[in-house]
């Protein structure tokens, strides 16, 4: 893996650069993400926000906020999703399909109790979020 990784949105107008390590790399099933991404699941690469850089295309970018603790960023060109800003968090969620060169290793699911696509490859189903991130903590059953 290279230190800098680069990224986009759907069309090319947005273009973001990330550095270093993602924090954490993971699922969310939650109905929020689900219904952004329209998916069942939602691939998430978590950032420092001092990692993550716009390097072209600003002026394209476009932010909905449905709650305080997501930020949405997408282009306002071709509707690409980019990231979200978790500040509550401390974090950027790098959408996993957005940096191709980023090695998607999926460490958890969080969220898990809102799931519609169960997923059974052994790592943690946490019902919410980390303790850590303002969570339970508690897993559930694959």
């Amino acid at each position: 893996m290279t230190d800098v990784q680069q990224g986009q949105c759907f069309c090319g107008a947005v273009a973001i650069e990330v550095t270093g390590a993602p924090e954490a790399m993971g699922y969310c099933h939650c109905e929020s993400c689900r219904s952004w991404s329209a998916g069942p699941v939602n691939a998430f690469t978590l950032w420092k926000p001092e990692a993550v850089s716009v390097t072209k295309g600003a002026e394209h970018l476009a932010t909905f906020e449905k709650t305080e603790n997501s930020q949405r960023q997408y282009c306002t060109q071709c509707g690409g999703h980019v990231m979200t800003g978790h500040k509550g968090f401390g974090l950027v969620d790098v959408y996993a399909a957005s940096i191709p060169t980023q090695k998607f290793e999926p460490a958890l699911h969080v969220n898990y109790a809102e799931t519609v696509l169960p997923i059974k490859d052994g790592l943690p189903k946490l019902r919410d979020f980390p303790a850590e991130l303002g969570g339970s903590g508690d897993t559930m059953d694959e």
